[in-house]
């Protein structure tokens, strides 16, 4: 019971995380790993946990979702659940110990992106002196390696989401949010089919479920806060769970 408690904890923080910016990955698989999970495995646990807490966000921005500059929520939509789909299928197919060595490397990319992602675009903005407009191709092009790195990892890539939006076609974070989180879903629900039925993600059933109801009760509440707590502290929680992870998982290794 305190082992299902510990990780229905977590479960409820990556919901939330997820649900206010991104960042769930950084609680969920270390917290399988702690308790004896493989790297490999627990990715795939935390990916089919966290589906139904984006679903539950999801539904909570489901009157808020707008297309992203000229391309259409349909097609941004597919590209996204492609993109999951063969990012879970390179998680599979790739060695285990590809992803042991890759991951820490993963964090810390994720982390510099979640550290400089907003200053980053402002300086792009400046340097090219004018408003910043991505063409439809360019953006689905964009949106589908995203949602490859978001099938085999997955850490920080809907704060990647919103730092393309943002450099390439000067979309407001907050307005994009609830564009994103269904986009989050997409990603992850291609890549749960897979991890269903190729992976052993149904190997530690008590830690999938503690997990997955944790996940669904913070991505409903965490959708709602979002509205409500100041963007600047919605960042410093994400960055500090980020840095204090990604140093944990070097010392690990």
């Amino acid at each position: 019971m305190i082992e299902f408690s510990l990780v229905l904890l977590a479960g409820v923080a990556a919901g939330v995380l997820n649900a206010m910016g991104g960042g769930g990955t950084f609680v969920a698989l270390p917290a399988l790993v702690a308790f004896g999970l493989p790297p490999v495995t627990a990715n795939a646990v935390s990916r089919v946990a966290l589906v139904p807490g984006a679903v539950a966000s999801a539904w909570v921005y489901r009157r808020e979702l707008t297309p992203v500059g000229p391309t259409s929520t349909k097609a941004l939509t597919a590209i996204s659940v492609i993109g999951g789909g063969l990012g879970a299928g390179l998680l599979l197919v790739l060695p285990a110990a590809s992803f042991d060595a890759a991951a820490p490397w993963l964090l810390a990319f994720a982390t510099v992106i979640l550290a400089s992602g907003r200053h980053l675009s402002r300086a792009l903005s400046r340097a090219l002196g004018r408003s910043v407009g991505m063409s439809s191709r360019a953006v689905l092009i964009g949106q589908f390696f995203l949602a490859v790195y978001g099938g085999y990892f997955g850490g920080a890539v809907g704060i990647m989401m919103m730092a393309l939006w943002t450099i390439g076609l000067g979309l407001d974070a907050a307005v994009s949010n609830p564009i994103r989180i269904a986009q989050l879903a997409a990603i992850y629900l291609s890549a749960t089919v897979l991890f269903l039925t190729a992976s052993d993600a149904l190997s530690a059933p008590l830690l999938l479920t503690a997990m997955l109801i944790g996940a669904v009760a913070g991505g409903f509440a965490g959708a709602h806060l979002a509205r409500r707590l100041p963007a600047w502290l919605l960042r410093g929680v994400l960055l500090a769970t980020a840095v204090i992870t990604t140093v944990l998982y070097f010392l690990r290794g």
